[in-house]
C-alpha cells in the first residue's frame, strides 16, 4: 500500500485562535463596513486574506533573526542576503527594500515617465497603482485562455505573444519594460511556462527592450514548470529558476511570499547605471543602501527563507495543500479557476452568483458572505481591485470576478481547509437567498480597495 502524503515539517509553536458567533460577526463586519480588510485580526478564524507575510518561518529563520547585525552601514547581514540572491538569480547588483511594493516604488521612480506603456501578464494591484501613478498606463498581455475558468490549460499565466508584439510594434518607444508576473496572481496564481519565458525574452531583445520579473512566487512558479512542462522533469527546482532569471535583467520580490518571511523585499538586477540610478532612490524611500528599511535579523530571516522556498519537498507540500482544497471545493460543484494555482484558491463570483449584477460586486458579497458563515477572510480580486479608470473615472469591470483564498505558508493542516470547503457548500447550497450586493459609500482615488467602505445595495 502506498503511504499517505504528509508535510515535510513538523509543529514547534502553536497560536491560540478563536470561534466566534454569527452575530457577533455580524456586528464586526457591520462596524468595517463591509471592507474585510478593516476587520482585527482576532476577529478571523481562518486567516486567507494573504500569503504576503503570513506564513511560519523555521528554526533556521528564527536562529539567522538572533544573529542579525544591525549596522546601518555595511551589515553582515546585507551581504549574507546579497550572496543568497546572487548565488539563485545570478543578478549582481541589489537593493534591499521593506516589502515588494517598495521594491516597485523605488525601480519604478527610475524607469516609467508620464505616458510610458508597461506591457505585462495580468499586473497585480501594487504594480498597476504605482504605474497608474505616475500617468503611464498598464496593458494586459495575457492569453485569452486565463479568462475561462472553466477551461485546464497548465500555463494560464502565459503571455500572449501577438498581444505583446502588438504594442511593441505600435507604442515601442513609449514602452520602457516588459514585465511577468510570477506565478500570475490575478489569473489564479497561474504559472508562466519556460518556453513562453524564453518567447518573450526573445521579442524583448528584438525591440531592445528590458525585461522585469515579479518574483514573489518564483518559486511555485518553477514547481509548476517541472511538473507540466516535459523538457523540465528532470531538472531540479535550483536549475529551472537559474534558466527563469537567466532570460531578466531585473526583478522586484516581495519576499513576504516565496521566502517566508513575515517583512521585506528587495530589487536585483544586472547594469550599475541602473543600481545607482535606484540607489538614489533607495536612499530616499527605504533607507541606506545596506538596509533598505529592514533590520538585518529581517535579511537574515530572507536569506535563509529563499532557499527554503525552493525547496522540493516544501513546495510540494505547500502546492498539494492548496490543491487539496481545490479539489474538496470541486467536488462540492463550486465554480473555480482551474487549474487550481499556487498560492491560493479563486472562486469564479461571477459563476456563482450569477443573478447578482456586476455592479454590486458579487466577488465582494461572497468574501463578505464567507466570513459571516465561518470566520473565514478570503480578498476579492475583481472589480474593487481594478479601480476606476484615470480618465473617464469609470468602474473597470475585469474580465474575472473572483473570490482569492491565498493560503499562508506552514500555518494552517488541511482540518482547516475542511472548514472553508464545507462553509463554501453551504452558502452555495442557499446561493439564491442573496438577493443583492454591495455599494460604495467611500473610496480612495487609487488602490481604493484597501480602505473602502460599503453598504448594502
Amino acid at each position: 500500500m502506498e503511504l499517505p502524503f504528509a508535510e515535510s515539517y513538523k509543529f514547534k509553536v502553536v497560536e491560540v485562535i478563536r470561534r466566534s458567533t454569527r452575530e457577533e460577526r455580524e456586528q464586526w463586519i457591520r462596524t468595517a463596513r463591509y471592507n474585510l480588510f478593516q476587520l482585527r485580526s482576532e476577529q478571523i478564524f481562518i486567516d486567507l486574506l494573504t500569503d504576503s507575510g503570513t506564513g511560519a518561518m523555521s528554526d533556521k529563520q528564527w536562529a539567522g533573526i538572533m544573529t542579525g547585525d544591525e549596522s546601518y552601514a555595511g551589515s553582515t547581514s546585507y551581504y549574507k542576503l546579497k550572496d543568497s540572491i546572487s548565488d539563485i538569480t545570478g543578478f549582481p547588483y541589489f537593493l534591499p527594500t521593506h516589502q515588494g511594493r517598495a521594491a516597485e516604488n523605488v525601480l519604478f521612480s527610475a524607469l516609467i515617465k508620464e505616458g510610458h506603456i508597461v506591457p505585462g501578464n495580468s499586473h497585480f494591484d501594487t504594480t498597476k497603482g504605482h504605474i497608474e501613478f505616475r500617468q503611464a498606463s498598464a496593458v494586459d498581455c495575457t492569453i485569452d485562455e486565463a479568462f475561462d475558468t472553466t477551461l485546464v490549460h497548465p500555463f494560464k499565466g502565459n503571455v500572449d505573444l501577438r498581444k505583446l508584439e502588438d504594442v511593441l510594434k505600435t507604442s515601442g518607444e513609449r514602452v520602457p519594460f516588459i514585465i511577468l508576473t510570477l506565478t500570475n496572481n490575478s489569473a489564479g496564481g497561474q504559472p508562466v511556462s519556460l518556453e513562453n519565458i524564453h518567447e518573450v525574452r526573445k521579442l524583448a531583445d528584438t525591440y531592445h527592450k528590458p525585461v522585469l520579473f515579479d518574483s514573489a512566487r518564483f518559486g511555485e512558479n518553477a514547481y509548476f514548470i517541472k511538473l507540466r512542462e516535459p523538457a523540465y522533469r528532470n531538472k531540479t527546482i535550483r536549475e529551472i529558476v537559474a534558466e527563469m532569471f537567466s532570460c531578466a535583467d531585473m526583478m522586484t520580490m516581495s519576499s513576504k511570499k516565496d521566502a517566508i518571511v513575515n517583512i521585506g523585499g528587495f530589487i536585483a538586477m544586472r547594469d550599475q547605471e541602473l543600481y545607482r540610478q535606484c540607489s538614489m532612490f533607495n536612499i530616499m524611500f527605504e533607507g541606506y543602501i545596506t538596509y533598505g528599511g529592514l533590520a538585518g535579523r529581517d535579511m537574515n530571516a530572507i536569506a535563509q527563507g529563499l532557499y527554503e522556498g525552493i525547496d522540493f519537498d516544501f513546495l510540494e507540500t505547500r502546492i498539494k495543500q492548496v490543491e487539496y482544497l481545490g479539489n474538496r471545493l470541486l467536488d462540492f460543484n463550486i465554480p473555480l479557476q482551474q487549474p487550481i494555482g499556487g498560492h491560493a484558491i479563486f472562486v469564479d463570483a461571477r459563476r456563482f452568483l450569477p443573478h447578482l449584477p456586476k455592479e454590486e460586486f458579487p466577488a465582494q458579497t461572497l468574501a463578505i458572505q464567507l466570513y459571516l458563515e465561518a470566520g473565514v477572510r478570503g480578498v476579492e480580486i475583481g472589480t474593487l481591485l481594478a479601480d476606476r479608470d484615470p480618465v473617464t473615472r469609470e468602474n473597470r469591470y475585469p474580465a474575472l470576478d473572483m473570490l482569492r483564498l491565498a493560503i499562508p505558508r506552514r500555518v494552517y493542516t488541511n482540518n482547516h481547509m475542511d472548514v472553508v470547503a464545507v462553509a463554501l457548500k453551504n452558502i452555495f447550497d442557499r446561493r439564491e437567498n442573496i438577493k443583492s450586493g454591495f455599494r460604495i459609500i467611500y473610496e480612495a482615488p487609487i488602490m481604493r480597495h484597501f480602505t473602502v467602505e460599503l453598504e448594502p445595495a
